[in-house]
């Protein structure tokens, strides 16, 4: 799998910037077992599950982790933070015409500077 695979058009006006007034009446996007997609609302969810079914909840929040940016040699970065580890660390994937090594100084935001203290892995 590419991380490239990931990447898609999205027009930001199909993009909510705010919740909808009713939680019940928010959007739902459903996939049906023949391939058809179906434009439903939160509150048609009970009809689509039944006592066979597991149903999970993903209450994950979103954080600004896109970050960009450039490497001290001048060539330019994006950051994208994966998990903060602390007040100070995260891992974070790190988009570049050359990764930057271990030990390298990044430059993102306004004067904030980062440091590359290791590369776990690489994706593909």
């Amino acid at each position: 799998m590419l991380v490239s695979e990931f990447d898609y058009v999205l027009p930001p006006a199909l993009v909510a910037q705010y919740p909808a007034a009713r939680r019940s009446a928010s959007r739902l996007l459903r996939l049906r077992a023949d391939g058809v997609l179906e434009d439903l609302q939160f509150a048609d969810l009970p009809e689509l599950v039944d006592a066979r079914d597991c149903l999970v909840l993903n209450d994950t929040r979103v954080i600004k982790a896109r970050l960009a940016g450039r490497k001290v040699t001048g060539g330019k970065i994006e950051v994208l933070i994966e998990r903060p580890l602390g007040a100070h660390h995260a891992l974070a994937l790190i988009r570049a015409s050359h990764p930057p090594g271990a030990g390298s100084e990044l430059l993102v935001g306004d004067g904030v500077t980062a440091t590359v203290e290791e590369r776990v892995q690489d994706l593909y």
